[in-house]
């Protein structure tokens, strides 16, 4: 059976197993949020959990990296920013914290 998600207004489909960051990527879609500071476009980079570009909110909880998150019937995805346009960008300053910078 194949799940439904709604991200940004529209359907996207994800098979069983499949994580958040797969479906979207399988529909076409590359980024899904912005950095606060220049606007730069995030989606996957590395696809196991380490580096944060994938940070989505899901169903309404902000910051969920989608690549860990496993695709189910009936989510919905938003931007990170909606969640958080406020605070600075976590995914560059967690990378560099992770770097030791």
């Amino acid at each position: 059976m194949t799940h439904q998600m709604t991200f940004r207004g529209g359907t996207v489909a994800a098979e069983p197993g499949q994580s958040v960051a797969a479906a979207l990527v399988a529909a076409g879609i590359h980024d899904w949020r912005t950095t606060r500071k220049g606007g730069r476009p995030r989606g996957l980079f590395c696809g196991i959990g380490v580096c944060f570009d994938c940070l989505i909110t899901v169903d309404g909880v902000p910051d969920q990296r989608a690549c860990l998150v496993a695709a189910a019937d009936g989510m919905t995805l938003g931007d990170d920013a909606e969640a958080g346009a406020d605070r600075e960008d976590a995914g560059d300053r967690r990378n560099a914290d992770a770097a030791g910078a």
